[in-house]
């Protein structure tokens, strides 16, 4: 089954707490942020708190999956890299890019992996939507990509198009971290010193890039009301 074929509705159970959603005001060093991920994934998992999303900007960076190819680091001085232990392989963050990190309780939901990929992608699909641009899914490429019929053809003949968004989870116990990143407005030629995702022969893009002004805040409002569309209800929450 394709992941444009799965069930994507990741409602909690009735009596479950609204997520907590909680914006980041200043940037996040990588190393404070998989820290903070490890302990609140560790108390949801064992009832303590609340679900938890949690959306930050990075000064830029690298980040190396579980899958990550040393040949896919272009320029390995350029920036800082970071082993993770998501799934995926070399990816960019920095000012620009929303950063959105997910710790759910899939067992309080549907313990689905492939469906929860998709259902992250469906987050940013329905985002675009609200901003009238289509994103679409690719069987052979996680993430969201959008066409770009006014750039010349790949060298296969096909139309081009370029990713716009990137998903990398993990879990443990059933409960998630990691998640995705939705370019809004980054510097596109920091993606220079990778090979993004371990994928070659396509482009990047952004939101700014595609001709729309917009700010990082109007792109959390539309983040916001398309995540409550899939998994419910979120409430403003504060460190």
């Amino acid at each position: 089954m394709q992941r444009d074929d799965l069930d994507i509705t990741f409602l909690a159970k009735p009596d479950s707490p609204p997520i907590r959603w909680r914006i980041a005001a200043d940037p996040v060093a990588y190393e404070d942020a998989v820290a903070l991920m490890e302990r609140e994934s560790t108390a949801i998992a064992a009832g303590q708190a609340d679900e938890l999303v949690w959306l930050v900007e990075h000064p830029p960076l690298y980040t190396a999956g579980t899958s990550a190819d040393s040949a896919d680091l272009v320029m390995p001085d350029r920036f800082p890299v970071f082993k993770t232990g998501r799934g995926g392989e070399y990816t960019y963050h920095g000012p620009g890019q929303r950063v959105v990190y997910v710790m759910l309780d899939l067992k309080r939901r549907r313990p689905d992996v492939r469906a929860f990929v998709a259902a992250l992608e469906s987050v940013v699909i329905e985002t675009l939507s609200s901003m009238n641009v289509r994103g679409e899914r690719r069987e052979d490429r996680v993430g969201v990509w959008v066409r770009r019929p006014e750039k010349p053809p790949l060298p296969d003949g096909r139309p081009s198009e370029d990713k716009i968004a990137a998903i990398g989870i993990r879990l443990r116990r059933w409960v998630s971290f990691h998640g995705l990143s939705l370019n809004v407005d980054p510097d596109l030629g920091h993606f220079d010193g990778i090979v993004p995702c371990g994928i070659r022969g396509y482009g990047v893009t952004s939101l700014v890039d595609l001709g729309l002004p917009v700010m990082m805040a109007d792109a959390d409002i539309r983040l916001r009301e398309a995540f409550e569309q899939i998994f419910g209800p979120v409430v403003n929450d504060t460190p």
